[in-house]
């Protein structure tokens, strides 16, 4: 299975329109399990379909 990268402007408007230090925040924070990005040229990507499913995980949980 095929998934597509996305940057950091993507992954702040699928999680509501934060800010990247609310990205930076989640990446330090063990308890959340945010997916980890992917370097490559030293941008970040994460994969949508890991973003997705840990949004709907927090949905569930809250």
């Amino acid at each position: 299975m095929k998934s597509k990268l996305i940057g950091s402007a993507a992954v702040r408007e699928l999680c509501g329109g934060i800010s990247d230090m609310s990205i930076w925040r989640w990446l330090n924070d063990e308890t959340l399990n945010f997916p980890k990005p992917i370097y490559i040229s030293r941008r970040r990507y994460w994969r949508e379909a890991e973003i997705i499913t840990w949004i709907e995980a927090r949905g569930a949980v809250a």
